[in-house]
């Protein structure tokens, strides 16, 4: 397995995996067809600190390296990709604070964390996906004060968020140099949540708009320079990829799981379907796949832990892992046949679960435009 990790982080992923088993693998089915927020699960969750793996131990986190944490990440993709996308949507959140926030700003936030709380990153709008350039929410400077008017879409954990980093522009002839980001508490006047979205997959997350009507805030609440909110939002990004992909491999081994279990059981001409050459080629192919992604995922978190370039190297991570989620999936579907489309088994569900993976913090066209590029300085 590509994460080594220390023997004390082995304890730790197996006390989140038996967590997992038994708060939130089955649990997460009677959420997923409902649509409805598992609170009760969550809020296990955070008892146990789940919300703080990230969180510097300065900060009064555990402050866990890298491949600890994709290990963890992994570990709760493979009992529901939405319960993942929770957990991890915080730290999303949560690094732009780290890389450009204040000292008291990065004390605020990580306490929000540590105490058991939720946090929303809102770049994406209904008209400014992968074109962040077209970013409509405006921040206008009154005195001391910013006032934002704007409308995020899309935005895991909206509605439960302790805090948001709001990504908006302050001068519009600047276009993405004119953007700027904004830490925003939840309460403040003006700000409000739209309605939960009936999603086809990570039915367990929760997602909606955050709309900002003449919402004021104060010019400390801003994150940075103004004007660097773009960099300060790719880098986020760069940094959140390879975590996507590890939420991918986590489904993508899951089905494999699912698959190799059937396969030993169902029995045709006379044998389980395990033993025919074609389904053993097809469960090679998953376990290829869902390896090569987990191994791509830890090279890029490795480069990022020890300070070198690993932005190219996260577009791979999280694009690979993305598609082979989904490809995989559909690997078990085939080999569960009639019952891999049913919804009483799980695997359907983790080809609605895994299909977002190819969609959310940067689609894998966008990755594959950072990939290119790259490829193409480094032939220069």
């Amino acid at each position: 397995m590509a994460y080594i990790i220390s023997d004390e982080a082995k304890d730790l992923l197996a006390d989140v995996k038996k967590f997992c088993d038994k708060e939130v693998r089955q649990q997460c089915k009677e959420y997923d067809i409902s649509g409805e927020f598992p609170k009760e699960i969550y809020d296990k969750a955070l008892e146990i600190g789940l919300s703080a793996i990230e969180v510097p131990q300065q900060y009064g986190g555990l402050g866990l390296d890298h491949i600890t944490c994709a290990a963890l990440f992994e570990e709760m993709a493979k009992a529901d990709a939405g319960f993942y996308t929770t957990m991890s949507a915080s730290f999303l959140a949560l690094t732009p604070v780290l890389l450009v926030g204040t000292e008291e700003q990065k004390k605020w936030a990580c306490n929000k964390l540590v105490e058991g709380g939720y946090a929303s990153f809102g770049l994406t709008e209904p008209m400014a996906g992968s074109d962040a350039s077209n970013v409509k929410t405006t921040a206008v400077k009154d005195g001391d004060d910013y006032i934002l008017n704007g409308r995020k879409c899309f935005i895991t954990n909206a509605p439960v968020a302790d805090f948001y980093v709001i990504i908006a522009s302050t001068n519009k002839s600047k276009g993405v140099a004119g953007l700027s980001a904004f830490l925003v508490p939840k309460g403040t006047k003006g700000l409000s949540t739209g309605k939960h979205e009936n999603k086809m997959g990570i039915r367990t997350s929760i997602t909606s708009d955050v709309i900002m009507e003449d919402m004021r805030i104060p010019q400390s609440a801003r994150l940075g320079r103004e004007g660097t909110g773009f960099i300060t939002a790719m880098k986020t990004l760069d940094m959140s990829r390879a975590y996507v992909g590890c939420g991918a491999v986590g489904i993508a081994q899951r089905a494999l799981e699912e698959a190799v279990e059937y396969s030993k059981t169902r029995v045709t001409f006379g044998k389980p379907i395990c033993q025919h050459e074609a389904i053993q080629f097809m469960i090679a192919d998953m376990d290829i796949k869902t390896e090569t992604a987990r191994q791509m995922v830890a090279h890029a978190l490795t480069l990022q832990q020890n300070g070198k370039p690993f932005s190219r190297e996260s577009a791979i991570a999280k694009c690979y892992a993305g598609d082979i989620a989904v490809e995989v999936a559909l690997d078990a579907i085939q080999i569960l046949g009639g019952y891999g489309y049913s919804k009483e088994y799980p695997v359907e569900k983790l080809l609605r679960d895994a299909k977002i993976f190819q969609i959310y913090e940067g689609t894998n066209q966008i990755q594959r435009a950072v990939i290119a590029k790259a490829a193409m300085r480094m032939r220069k």
